[in-house]
């Protein structure tokens, strides 16, 4: 009989949840993110699927169950539900899902959900339409909007939406936001601003602790729920009078790398054991044919033992990660 395989790190945590990116192109000029839009580097191509279903392959024989599909806007990959329905057909994976910024999504959503997917983040950082076409370069936020509903009529078993937390800029919604998910089945997750290599001053600029949306939230009545099995970093609450829930995602906050259940592959095969490591270990080579996957899998078993206990974000170290969409946020 074979040996099963773990994957877990030298602190006992265990990584049921796979964040792998498809592309590093993003339609969108996110001010925290792109703010000078997409800018190709090196001349390594993205991987194929054929590359990305032996990964996934070799994950899922380790424990790993649960997939994101992200970006880079991971939608404008011409082949994107074509990988979608290849790696939901993939055996031992249960959950599919799939972050994006709701380009075109009125009119894929279907589609998308065709494909296998079935659980969707989606980024709106405002709810007011001049301040989103600031925040990202696009005047869309109604045909986002109207991405949500055509979410719902397509059957998808969960729709959240992502806000990154700008002080400044929009930090004033939050009523407006707990008042949009009040009658609908959705969560909403503010995001605390991240500091990376290429947004140093914007970070000094526009951080808010997420602690500021905590004590709104449990001023107002709201409490917090224990967190799902493959959950995110999220930390949710609830309210008797809200359909939906408001979550928060703070990587500044005291243990928050305590429950890390996620690891991170590139759109170019790299392996990177935190979003704010020191860089990340190519496992292209092993994914050029179908009999590598035990190679594959004690490759990245070994590389596990260099997983950290925690990151360093509080001594100003964020790693070597250039912007977010370099690897998938």
């Amino acid at each position: 009989m074979t040996e099963e395989k773990i994957l877990a790190d030298p602190f006992g945590r265990r990584f049921p949840y796979l964040r792998l990116s498809v592309t590093d192109i993003c339609n969108f000029r996110c001010s925290y993110c792109l703010p000078d839009g997409y800018k190709k580097s090196g001349c390594e191509s993205f991987l194929e699927k054929d590359e990305i279903l032996r990964l996934v392959r070799a994950f899922a024989g380790m424990g790993t169950w649960k997939i994101r599909l992200t970006g880079g806007e991971p939608t404008v990959r011409t082949d994107f539900t074509e990988i979608a329905a290849a790696v939901a057909a993939v055996p031992g994976i249960r959950r599919l899902a799939f972050t994006t910024n709701g380009y075109r999504l009125p009119e894929r959503a279907q589609e998308f959900y065709d494909a296998g997917l079935r659980a969707i983040n989606i980024s709106i950082d405002s709810l007011n339409a001049k301040k989103f076409r600031d925040i990202t370069g696009h005047d869309r936020l109604e045909e986002i909007l109207d991405g949500i509903d055509a979410c719902y009529a397509a059957g998808f078993e969960a729709v959240k939406i992502n806000t990154v937390l700008l002080k400044g800029l929009n930090d004033g919604e939050l009523e407006g936001f707990i008042d949009f998910v009040q009658d609908k089945n959705i969560s909403l997750r503010f995001i605390e601003l991240m500091r990376t290599l290429d947004n140093q001053d914007y970070y000094k600029k526009y951080h808010l602790s997420g602690e500021t949306v905590t004590e709104k939230l449990l001023a107002r009545g709201w409490q917090q729920i224990p967190r799902d099995e493959g959950a995110g970093p999220a930390v949710e609450f609830t309210h008797p009078e809200s359909a939906g829930k408001i979550g928060l995602i703070a990587p500044y906050s005291k243990d928050f790398c305590k429950t890390c259940n996620r690891l991170r592959i590139s759109a170019k095969g790299a392996l990177h054991l935190c979003l704010f490591g020191t860089g990340g270990y190519s496992l292209r080579d092993y994914l050029q044919h179908d009999d590598q996957t035990e190679e594959l899998q004690e490759k990245i078993m070994e590389l596990m033992r260099f997983k950290r206990s925690k990151h360093f974000l509080h001594q100003d170290d964020s790693g070597a990660t250039p912007h977010l969409a370099s690897i998938g946020g």
